[in-house]
C-alpha cells in the first residue's frame, strides 16, 4: 500500500505555550520523520504546518495530547500544497 505524502496546517488551542510543546513537536516529527515548522502565536496559540503520510501525522498528534503539560481544547486544521523540497522540522522563534 502506497502511503500518501499530506500536509496540513493546524492551529492549537489550550495550554500549549510555555509548556515544551514547540521542542516536543519537533521531537516527535523527528522521530517520526515528518518535516514542516511550529511556531507560538501572539494570541496564546501555536501554529503547525506538518508534512508527511497522513497516519504517521496522527500519531504525533496524540504523542502531543498525552504530553502531561500539554493541554490540547482544540485544533483548526486545513489541508496545505506540499512543499516538495522540504528536508526538515523547524521550531521557530
Amino acid at each position: 500500500m502506497e502511503r500518501r505524502e499530506v500536509r496540513k496546517r493546524i492551529q492549537f488551542f489550550g495550554r500549549v505555550q510555555g509548556v515544551g510543546f514547540r521542542y516536543r513537536a519537533g521531537y516527535a516529527a523527528e522521530s517520526l520523520r515528518l518535516t514542516g515548522w511550529v511556531r507560538n502565536e501572539e494570541d496564546g496559540t501555536v501554529t503547525m504546518e506538518v508534512q508527511g503520510d497522513e497516519s504517521s501525522i496522527d500519531r504525533m498528534l496524540q504523542m502531543l495530547q498525552q504530553d502531561r503539560y500539554i493541554d490540547i481544547v482544540d485544533m483548526d486544521i486545513k489541508n496545505m500544497v506540499l512543499q516538495e523540497d522540504e528536508r526538515s522540522f523547524e521550531v521557530r522563534y
